[in-house]
């Protein structure tokens, strides 16, 4: 198997542990993901299977223009935002689904972020 293929099925294994173990706990999730780009944050209540709050910096208020959009004031920028979003919604406590990503850099950034603005996890 080539090198890219099996570091990707890692990396879905990995996601689905996580998402599984942070099934049992009937909170909301603050669910991540990064690409190359972006960083994109959702609030996702998965009882009813809906979205309650998303925020990322594809927009126009969180990416900034000519600024990087992939580094860790990117993501610090989306966890604030994400944070506010879900406290309006009255969302406070949440858990926290870094995906397949190691809890580092841009994830941790968006997670101390989010903490700091409100969310507990």
């Amino acid at each position: 198997m080539r090198l890219e293929m099996r570091l990707a099925a890692q990396r879905e294994r990995r996601k689905y542990r996580v998402r599984n173990q942070l099934r049992s706990t009937g909170r909301p999730r603050l669910s991540v993901f990064k690409s190359g780009k972006h960083i994109y944050a959702q609030v996702i209540d998965d009882t009813i299977g809906k979205t309650l709050v998303a925020a990322s910096t594809c927009e126009k208020s969180l990416g900034g223009v000519g600024t990087a959009h992939s580094n860790v004031d990117g993501a610090t920028r989306v966890g604030k935002a994400i944070a506010e979003r879900a406290v309006a919604k009255g969302v406070v406590q949440v858990c926290f689904d870094r995906g397949g990503s190691r809890y580092h850099g841009r994830v941790a950034a968006l997670a101390d972020a989010a903490r700091a603005s409100g969310l507990d996890f």
